[in-house]
């Protein structure tokens, strides 16, 4: 499988984002140390110099599989199931501004903590609404342009709404559109999947981007987490997208980086990974 790495474009407390700092030094650090691609996270796409962005990426050799739009909340608290309908909006048209971009890159335009939290007096069936119809919207703008979208589910601690890959399946089966996908993270599944393998194995087909960090969100091969069934699971169900580390930089970014794909290329000739 080819492997990629989250770096954050914009400056950010995003903690899982292994690179946050100059972006050409880290773009040629990633490439040189063999990897496929980088995942762009983008807390505002209007606010980036496209040109420039993709000249780096392209001077590196570098495929862009994914891009991340977390930021929009844990900087903007923009939200997808906000009960004010301008906060809505706002959170709705920031993924539709990152469409441009991912056109012309082939990205995937990920949708995760932009969901947002259900606040005390929202009620899950009026937040599944209005996160079914911000989706909708989306996925609509998006599939104007070839561009598809993957629906991430957050462990119970980041997010109150999409927390399993059934409760994903479910939303995208409301949806009904092959615009969105899903993204599984081997972090969240770990905490809310009674089995990561079985999950795997569910979601099958829909699965279209992968997000790798350890049990304790660092990079995999750092906590207990079981990569080579796990990657074998991907691989039993046809899974040929890129393994994308989005992890904690501990005990920094390139050392995490470094260890990541040593032990992910190290799976390639495992019987079960």
């Amino acid at each position: 499988m080819k492997l990629s790495i989250v770096l954050s474009v914009q400056p950010s407390r995003f903690e899982t984002a292994p690179f946050r700092g100059d972006l050409e030094k880290d773009l040629a650090y990633i490439a040189a140390l063999g990897y496929d691609g980088v995942e762009l996270a983008i807390r505002d796409p209007n606010r980036v110099d496209h040109e420039r962005l993709l000249a780096v990426v392209e001077r590196y050799g570098l495929a862009v599989p994914a891009i991340g739009t977390g930021q929009a909340w844990s900087e903007e608290r923009l939200s997808l199931i906000h009960p004010k309908a301008a906060v809505r909006r706002a959170a709705i048209e920031r993924v539709k501004a990152h469409i441009p971009l991912a056109r012309r890159t082939g990205a995937l335009v990920v949708v995760g903590l932009i969901c947002g939290r259900m606040t005390p007096h929202q009620s899950r069936e009026k937040a599944e609404a209005l996160l079914s119809e911000a989706l909708t919207e989306c996925a609509r703008a998006a599939s104007e342009h070839s561009v598809r979208l993957v629906l991430e589910p957050l462990n119970r601690y980041e997010t109150s709404l999409v927390n399993t890959v059934d409760q994903a399946l479910e939303l995208l089966e409301r949806v009904g559109t092959d615009s969105v996908g899903l993204l599984v993270d081997t972090f969240h599944m770990n905490i809310e999947e009674p089995s990561i393998e079985a999950s795997v194995r569910k979601a099958a087909s829909r699965i279209l981007h992968v997000h790798v960090a350890d049990s304790n969100r660092h990079a995999p091969g750092d906590g207990h987490l079981d990569f080579p069934s796990i990657v074998g699971s991907l691989r039993e169900v046809g899974y040929q997208g890129y393994l994308s580390g989005e992890f904690m930089a501990v005990p920094d970014g390139e050392t995490a980086a470094s260890r990541s794909i040593r032990f992910l290329r190290s799976l390639e000739g495992s019987p079960h990974g």
